[in-house]
């Protein structure tokens, strides 16, 4: 079981969600669970107020599917890891599934590493071949969520099972669970100790295999932990909350919220 959770505003702001637009996580099954954050589906119909959807970084990357698509083919793509947030104006309908992978866990189900990801997005036979349009014409045609769950686990169990004998842990992976671990709250130079590799060394692995430096993943692992107290209820002062996850100050973790959320503390919940 992964320990790490990332979260997205349509949790956190439940005010945000309604009749026209609704967004729903899904939790995978236990032996898909450290490579799958959650899937996750967005359904969206016009309506008089503009709906803005907004996607924070959260140190994943996704696969996603088109419901409307009117070619199978084409349905899906995946998205890399992202840097900042973004926002989406929904003036037409949607209907979106997802899968939101652990970067460090991704490669061995996409057969390609992160990094080729990087910036852009890339569609699903590009890395699979015939087998993403058989997958995508499956979840596009399912009757239901749990059903078009169903066919994406049994093709990503089919994918363990067929790499079972794959080369172990990375370098990569190993940082990964010490930032994890943290919180996200550690340096390179700490993270390179413990793991036993120089500074440079570990940004180049990192580069290679994410396409992102272990000190941005670090930030958006940090960012991610304090939405998770604040999710929580936690009623630490952020002051408090600024020394646990290793901020200068309150206001350094003010403006790291605002960098990656693109909204201050206050304009997210009320405290």
């Amino acid at each position: 079981m992964h320990r790490y959770r990332p979260l997205q505003p349509p949790i956190l702001q439940r005010d945000l969600q309604d009749a026209s637009y609704r967004y729903r996580e899904y939790a995978p099954s236990p032996l898909l669970s450290p490579y799958v954050a959650c899937y996750w589906t967005i359904d969206a119909r016009p309506s008089e107020a503009a709906l803005l959807h907004r996607i924070l970084p959260d140190g994943c990357v996704d696969l996603i599917f088109d419901r409307h698509a009117s070619d199978a083919s084409r349905a899906a793509f995946a998205a890399g890891l992202m840097t900042t947030y973004e926002t989406i104006v929904l003036d037409e309908t949607y209907a979106m599934f997802g899968i939101r992978f652990f970067a460090d866990r991704a490669k061995r189900l996409f057969g390609h590493p992160v990094s080729s990801l990087a910036g852009y997005h890339v569609r699903l036979d590009e890395m699979w071949g015939a087998e993403a349009a058989e997958l995508a014409e499956k979840v596009v045609d399912s009757s239901s969520v749990r059903d078009a769950i169903a066919h994406v686990e049994r093709r990503l169990r089919h994918i363990l099972h067929r790499t079972d004998n794959a080369p172990g842990g990375s370098l990569v992976g190993a940082a990964m669970g010490y930032l994890y671990a943290s919180g996200g709250a550690m340096t390179v130079r700490e993270l390179a100790a413990a793991v036993s590799y120089s500074d440079k060394h570990l940004r180049r692995a990192f580069r290679q295999e994410l396409g992102m430096g272990p000190k941005e993943l670090a930030g958006i692992i940090r960012f991610q932990s304090v939405l998770g107290e604040l999710h929580r209820g936690s009623r630490a002062p952020f002051a408090d909350l600024s020394v646990r996850f290793g901020y200068y100050d309150q206001s350094h973790l003010i403006h790291h919220f605002q960098r990656y959320y693109g909204l201050t503390p206050r304009q997210v919940w009320r405290i």
